[in-house]
Formats: structure tokens, sequence, C-alpha cells
């Protein structure tokens, strides 16, 4: 009788260690990732940026934010133009040449003036014309000859004022040295008119040119003359 009553005793006192032999589920599973140093969980298949062979996002643990291949090229400006002003209205440099015969309509006029400064004196080349923007000069080279005297006439159409010049250049690198100039007024000029031609000083000659300028826009002739 005794025995009966032994055996399942100690069956129950069994039972207990049957059923605890297992370690109980974790309940949290962040629980499981802070064992191992992860503070974040992420999808499956999925890691921290630029941990476990995953590139990190641009911009992400000191990589760059350009993408691979692709080249930015830097930012440029465009300068802007310098301008140099100008008054309004006016122009310099040299001045379009045209045909004499294409001022035809101051042939009277010179031919008249002519007569009456020149005399005694023949014309020195052919004349020369231009188109002329206000200030603009055309030039006529021409050579001074020993004791010769020179004289030049200007008619201009539809300018405010014509200068006359005769100049010589002693030397290349040198400027040019004016020898004589008018000392009238208005659309038309006469250097050296009346007998007060230019005379060559020097018993040499060399090269020089006759420079008509003009204030205004028009056209103008002149004409060289010699004795």
């Amino acid at each position: 009788m005794r025995l009966h009553v032994l055996i399942p005793a100690a069956l129950l006192g069994l039972a207990p260690l049957a059923c605890g032999g297992s370690d109980p589920e974790p309940n949290n599973p962040s629980q499981m990732q802070n064992q191992y140093g992860a503070s974040t969980q992420y999808p499956p298949g999925q890691y921290p940026p630029g941990q476990y062979g995953q590139p990190a996002q641009p911009g992400q643990y000191g990589q760059p934010t350009q993408q691979p291949g692709q080249y930015t090229p830097p930012a440029t400006t465009t300068p802007t133009p310098t301008q140099t002003p100008t008054a309004t209205g006016t122009s310099t440099g040299q001045a379009t040449p045209i045909a004499p015969a294409a001022v035809s309509a101051a042939t009277p006029i010179l031919t008249a003036m002519a007569a009456s400064e020149v005399q005694g004196m023949q014309p020195e080349g052919g004349a020369f014309a231009g188109q002329f923007q206000d200030g603009q000069t055309l030039e006529q080279p021409f050579n001074i000859q020993p004791g010769k005297c020179y004289s030049v006439i200007g008619v201009g159409l539809g300018v405010q004022e014509l200068n006359l010049q005769i100049v010589a250049q002693p030397a290349p690198m040198l400027p040019p040295v004016v020898l004589s100039q008018d000392n009238t007024t208005g659309p038309n000029a006469t250097l050296g008119g009346k007998g007060t031609c230019f005379k060559n000083p020097l018993p040499v000659g060399g090269p020089a040119k006759a420079i008509m300028t003009v204030r205004g826009s028009g056209l103008a002739v002149a004409q060289i003359y010699v004795k």
C-alpha cells in the first residue's frame, strides 16, 4: 500500500519539470535586435545605409552628392561688353572716298573759287571727294617739291564746316606736322588763297597730305593747286 502511494507522488513532482524545460520566447522583437547592437528596425532584406555592402545615400557618411558618371560644369559668367561712350551724332575716322563726279553739283562752285582764289596756279593731280559723317576726315597724299607753292580749295554739300590742312610726315616714328591750314568758315574753304599759298622753305621735297575734315554730314570735294 505504501508503494502505490509514492509512485503517483513522484510522477506529479516531474510534471513541472517537463513543462518548463524550454526557454520563454521574447515578447518584443526589438529586444533580440538590441542584443546584437541594432537600435532601429528595418524591413526584411534592407540594412542601414552604408552597412552590409549597401550603398549610402548621397550626402550621408561623407558620400558625394553627385551621382557616379555625372559631371556638373562650373558656373560661368558671360562678361558684359564694354562700350566706349561717344557724343551723340558724332564719329571719327576716315570718310568714305567717292568719285569726284558724284559731287558734280559742287563743280561750278569749285571752278568759281579757283578763278578767284588761285589765279595762275595749276591743279596738282586730280580732285578727291568723300561721303562724310560728323568729325570724319579724308586724306590726299602728294609730294611737296622744293621751291613750289601750294594751295587747296574745298567745297562741301550738306556739311556745316569744312576745314583744310597740309601736313608733312618728317619720319615714320614722328607725329605729322601741320604746315598750313585754312582760316575760313562755313561749308567752303580755301587754304593759301589770293597769293598766300604755302611755299616749301626747304631745298628738298618730301611726302605730304592734304586733309579735309568736316562738321556735320554730307559730301565734300577738294583740289590741290601748285605753282
